[in-house]
């Protein structure tokens, strides 16, 4: 029988070790000694049996203060392995990770209209499965997967309930967990993306020790996430793209005739970029994106990609404006939740930079208690991979949980 990932190690004070070693990385004994709060041998008796288990492993020694060296610690990272999966509407990625969340291999797939929850979910276990052949790794060295997925989902049931605007049809009340672990025999699980981004960035960052932190992706939606305390901040019901239906304009347009009148959505999402261009062009506005594509109502987003590196100017003008509503709706975010940190990933934020210093721009002249509130903004570290990265954390905290 599979013993759960909580059970594999025993006992409140091997996990506080294990926690401790893993989130310093490298640590030595004489640290260990001062931050745990354990007698000495109780201290050597864990690091004896952690190290017996193979879960944690000697890295040498530190630098003398006077004495013997010091031993240090490390995470073994071949004790076990772990998948994180980012289930997106633009793209899908799965990573293999070694217990020290060091990037082993990793997959993407492009979300086209072919790509049904069928076709993804077979190949991403064709994909795990050969990941693993590749390094000779037998499936029961894999600690789990964790999935970021596109909301609303129900993590309980790790099921996918209707999430809009993918490209394929059939995405509703998809049970992916149940699928990926009766193929692959190990556990899944599943939360939405903007969330595991949060973790994974937390995660990236932590020797700053940020209390607050709030996570904003602006794509093809808005998708936002909230930790406090170093916890997740789940409500009553998983839907992660409220933010985007945020009223800013009460007579505003609707976008795809769906949610609220004058959303954040509306005016800050890559289809509403789309729309905004399409619409300026067949009003006779002359740009670079008609000769990327005559016929504006094929402009899409790669167009607009192209022509905002090139400084087309309505594609600068449409960006420009898009950054400065987030920025008002960010604004409202900060006056109500009022994060030490706000960082923003996603497809909008990540394509020039000018979006990025434009919203936190207008953020900050819309919040209320500047400058006695001070907010850091950042990109974050991950970029893309944040959502597949906080995913295999999913799996990998699961150790140290009592």
């Amino acid at each position: 029988m599979t013993t759960a990932i909580e059970q594999r190690i025993a006992g409140r004070k091997h996990k506080e070790i294990f926690e401790q070693i893993r989130k310093q990385g490298t640590v030595s004994k004489i640290d260990l000694l001062e931050k745990s709060g354990l007698t000495g041998s109780t201290l050597t008796r864990t690091l004896e049996e952690l190290t017996a288990q193979g879960v944690i492993a000697e890295a040498g020694f530190g630098e003398s203060t006077g004495g013997r060296r010091p031993i240090l610690y490390t995470v073994n990272p071949d004790y076990a392995y772990v998948f994180g999966l980012d289930i997106s509407r633009m793209y899908s990625k799965l990573i293999l990770f070694d217990l020290q969340l060091s990037k082993l291999d990793s997959k993407r797939w492009v979300m086209t209209e072919d790509v049904t929850p069928e076709v993804l979910l077979e190949e991403i276990v064709a994909e795990a499965r050969a990941m693993l052949d590749r390094r000779s790794l037998p499936a029961d060295k894999v600690l789990g997967m964790g999935i970021g997925a596109v909301g609303p989902l129900d993590r309980a049931s790790g099921m996918l309930l209707e999430p809009l605007h993918f490209a394929a049809a059939g995405w509703k009340n998809v049970s992916v967990t149940g699928f990926l672990e009766s193929r692959l025999g190990f556990p899944v699980l599943l939360d939405n993306g903007a969330n595991t981004a949060l973790i994974g960035e937390s995660w990236s960052d932590r020797e700053r020790d940020y209390r607050h932190l709030l996570y904003v992706h602006v794509g093809v939606g808005l998708r936002s996430a909230m930790m406090t305390n170093g916890q997740v901040v789940y409500g009553a019901v998983d839907m992660e793209g409220s933010i985007g239906q945020m009223i800013i304009q009460t007579d505003g347009p609707r976008l795809w005739n769906h949610g609220n009148f004058g959303a954040l959505e509306s005016y800050v999402s890559i289809h509403a970029l789309e729309q905004q261009a399409q619409a300026r062009l067949k009003q006779g506005r002359d740009s670079l994106l008609l000769r990327l594509e005559p016929d504006p109502e094929k402009i899409g987003f790669a167009h607009l990609q192209k022509a905002l590196q090139a400084g087309d100017p309505l594609t600068v003008e449409l960006f420009t404006q898009a950054a400065t509503y987030f920025g008002i709706g960010l604004s409202n975010l900060l006056n109500i939740l009022h994060p030490e940190k706000v960082i923003l990933g996603g497809a909008l934020i990540g394509g020039h930079t000018g979006f990025f210093h434009t919203a936190t721009r207008v953020a900050i002249q819309r919040t209320y208690y500047y400058p006695k509130y001070q907010v850091v903004f950042s990109q974050g570290a991950l970029g893309e991979e944040a959502l597949a990265t906080g995913a295999a954390l999913l799996i990998v905290n699961k150790l140290s949980a009592v």
